[in-house]
């Protein structure tokens, strides 16, 4: 048993994964085809049969990104998206986070309801997680200014006093709620030309990767679609696999990874998945 490191498999993800060895993945970043909303070209996939091998493959200590939403069917939203979250906990993961990647776009309007403009993005963990390199990017208000620590008491309890003066940092640990522009893909001469669902910015799968692994792990995404987290982990040093059983999407991704970088239209930066 074997890895393609490196490699974008086309194939079925459930079987692809069965040759993988136990613990033998440090990171999965992945956006999966939800509810009825995603046909990938009429493509079925096996929940529980993905959930189980990614419980299999994925290292103690190692961190899966499920990015992911529902449909609304009925005038109600189906819930799948928790129900997913759920049933990862009853195999074995953590719930570690569950984060919203908020979408500074455009949405589809809604007469009855506030736009929708968000997906969660649930990070599920074996154990506790073995990496956590929180980007700090958030700009404080009060950056800059020296400020003296809380008081505290002396050794013998009777007085307080100060304890030290230290400068408030110019940037913070970001919230959990990512803000991210989306936009859409510009084609050039050198890009296949091709319509898919779901736009997946590059640099929310950037940012994941570079927090929840290192240089050097290997990062799977049983849904690689044209291979915008394989991209970004071979940029930010990391061994990659993707796994898409779309043969176009394959062969976008396996071109995107020869020429590594794309035009980009509204927004630089973005990517799709």
């Amino acid at each position: 048993m074997t890895l393609p490191i490196n490699e974008i498999v086309c194939g079925d993800n459930v079987e692809t994964m069965q040759t993988f060895p136990d613990d033998s993945i440090d990171m999965v970043v992945t956006s999966p085809p939800y509810d009825n909303l995603r046909t990938y070209g009429g493509h079925s996939w096996d929940f529980e049969g993905v959930a189980q091998q990614l419980w299999r493959v994925i290292k103690p200590g190692g961190v899966v990104v499920w990015v992911v939403n529902d449909a609304t069917v009925n005038g109600s939203e189906t819930g799948t998206s928790f129900l997913q979250a759920l049933r990862f906990m009853e195999i074995g993961f953590r719930l570690h986070d569950t984060m919203i990647y908020f979408k500074n776009g455009m949405s589809f309007p809604e007469s009855n309801r506030y736009y929708p403009a968000f997906e969660y993005m649930f990070v599920l963990s074996s154990g506790q997680p073995a990496v956590c390199n929180q980007i700090a990017d958030r700009k404080t208000t009060r950056g800059g200014d020296v400020k003296t620590s809380r008081m505290e008491r002396q050794p013998n309890g009777d007085i307080r006093r100060p304890t030290r003066e230290f400068q408030v940092s110019e940037n913070a640990v970001r919230y959990n709620v990512w803000t991210i522009d989306t936009g859409f893909m510009k084609t050039t001469k050198d890009v296949v030309a091709y319509s898919q669902p779901a736009i997946f910015p590059e640099s929310l799968a950037r940012d994941h990767i570079l927090s929840w692994s290192n240089e050097n792990d290997i990062v799977l995404d049983p849904f690689s679609g044209s291979g915008t987290t394989a991209k970004m982990a071979r940029l930010m040093g990391r061994r990659f696999i993707g796994i898409e059983i779309n043969p176009e999407y394959c062969e976008i991704a396996r071109k995107r990874l020869r020429q590594r970088v794309l035009e980009f239209g509204a927004m630089e930066g973005q990517g799709m998945i």
